[in-house]
């Protein structure tokens, strides 16, 4: 039975990593299971009374915020696990989760990694992933299957190759985190899933999604549904993303497309919508990408 590393990163909301560390103990059946909490420099540090709480989980204190990519590569780090499940703090596990993911993992050696089905906490009828489509990189978008659509089972078969695996719960094989390293550290938030996902696939692995196992989700409890920060973050990352992974023709229509399309309609919005002060986050992200190598460290002055 291979080993499985579940890693998932905490940010200030303590007790939401406690419901997935709840959620773990009382539906998980998979035996051979280590689990590790990154806590990313949150302002009260939960570490010390976590290690009295919980026997046998390994619990890991950043002294500095290193972004999603960066408290998960602590975790990574750390880890024994053949497989590693790098999962959400914000989300709750089923019965029978790991035992479907390392079932694809062990039975199929072209795969790198795998994605659950992904459903909403707060309206568990409905579905946030089924999979992606693949990266269009003229425009640098692609879709999520099945997002805001009611599970009536019609994804339930779907077990095999998606562009994208979630990086909500993604397991991923050590031996293609060997050959292509840890996630990039200078995204700090979003986008970071994606490009590890590209690698993984360019060094000849398949990412699939396995929908006959389900996670639930507490979409956007540590950012929120909209805020300067998430907007400049996912411009940001957008740009930063195509620079790193898309060919130089692609890409080269991606900057006119986003220019001269992307920018003014979304300045536009924001306008519109009241949130005029984020058209600044744009800017920001549009300067730290003409202003930095595609591998310069994030220095977290930005904001």
């Amino acid at each position: 039975m291979k080993k499985v590393s579940i890693v998932t990163v905490n940010f200030n909301h303590s007790h939401i990593t406690e419901a997935l560390l709840a959620s773990i103990a009382l539906k998980n059946t998979y035996a051979n299971l280590e689990i590790i909490v990154v806590d990313n420099a949150s302002s009260v540090n939960p570490v010390p009374q976590w290690k009295l709480k919980y026997q046998g989980i390994t619990f890991i204190r950043s002294n500095s915020n290193l972004g999603f990519a960066g408290g998960n590569n602590l975790g990574i780090k750390a880890a024994k696990g053949d497989y590693l499940f790098l999962i959400n703090n914000d989300t709750e596990i089923t019965e029978g989760l790991v035992e479907g993911l390392v079932g694809i993992l062990d039975t199929h050696p072209e795969v790198g990694m795998v994605s659950p089905k992904i459903k909403y906490f707060d309206e568990p009828d409905t579905l946030q992933y089924a999979g992606y489509t693949p990266m269009n990189y003229y425009t640098a978008r692609n879709s999520c299957i099945g997002m805001f659509e009611k599970d009536n089972g019609q994804y339930d078969q779907l077990v095999g190759k998606t562009g994208f695996v979630h990086g909500a719960a993604m397991m991923v094989k050590r031996e293609a985190i060997d050959k292509v390293g840890l996630m990039a550290e200078n995204y700090f938030l979003y986008y970071e899933e994606l490009d590890w996902c590209d690698r993984i696939k360019q060094r000849g692995f398949e990412a699939w999604v396995n929908m006959k196992v389900t996670i639930y989700h507490k979409e956007s409890v540590s950012v929120g549904k909209k805020s300067a920060l998430k907007e400049y973050f996912m411009n940001r990352n957008r740009i930063l993303f195509t620079r790193r992974n898309a060919p130089f023709i692609k890409r080269m229509v991606f900057y006119c497309h986003y220019m001269f399309l992307v920018l003014p309609r979304n300045m536009w919005h924001n306008y519109k919508n009241g949130n005029k002060s984020y058209n600044k986050q744009l800017y920001r992200a549009i300067w730290w990408n003409i202003t930095n190598d595609r591998d310069s460290p994030y220095l977290g002055y930005e904001l």
